[in-house]
């Protein structure tokens, strides 16, 4: 039980750095409630998904040429700077009683799952964590206890989500319209100061 909340405790510690995802929750979180803000952390977490079984079935190698991590940071730079201006265009139509629940449920979990898909930092963090346990686990236990500790590093990730989801989502009542918008922008310029680095490391790779 020890090794299982460790574990657990393992993903709570993934997900807790502060970067794009997080960016997002808050701001969706602020401007449409709790579905909203949860559902952009469950689908990098199904992204999150994607990159443990990349790195259980051993496609690293994969990932390690050249074009594919130059593909991907282009690939983060568009989604982050697409993502960020969005946010700051409709930073002005945040309405305290009406906003809520107006997007689709769906464009706020394809936006937390193709932020984290295409996040490199992400791929990188899944392939040194993520595989450093792995080895450490299989050399240590067999398939059964490998599924467990890897579902609890997931019930850490969503243990994350949901809390995010709620502070996020509870900041609504103590705060006006002004002061929305305002963070509504410096959210955007956040996910498009990390969509500039991703574009600077892409032609870093190209020249």
């Amino acid at each position: 039980m020890n090794v299982f909340l460790s574990y657990i405790l393992l993903g709570l510690s993934l997900a807790a750095p502060i970067g794009p995802i997080n960016a997002a929750q808050i701001d969706r979180g602020i401007r449409s409630g709790f579905m909203h803000s949860w559902l952009i952390g469950v689908g990098a977490v199904v992204a999150d998904g994607v990159y443990m079984l990349v790195v259980y079935i051993g496609v690293v190698k994969f990932l390690d040429t050249e074009f594919m991590q130059t593909f991907l940071w282009l690939f983060g730079f568009f989604v982050l700077i697409y993502t960020g201006v969005e946010t700051i265009l409709n930073a002005g139509k945040i309405h305290l009683k009406h906003y809520r629940g107006k997007e689709p449920l769906l464009k706020s979990f394809l936006t937390g799952f193709f932020m984290s898909i295409s996040n490199p930092l992400t791929i990188l963090f899944w392939l040194g964590i993520y595989g450093s346990v792995l080895a450490k686990t299989a050399a240590s236990y067999d398939a059964g206890r490998l599924i467990l500790y890897s579902s609890a590093i997931f019930i850490g990730l969503l243990i994350w989500d949901i809390m995010m989801a709620s502070v996020a989502s509870s900041f609504r009542n103590f705060l006006t319209s002004r002061l929305l918008v305002i963070i509504s922008i410096l959210s955007g310029l956040s996910l498009i100061a990390f969509g500039m680095y991703f574009g600077f490391q892409a032609i870093s790779i190209l020249f």
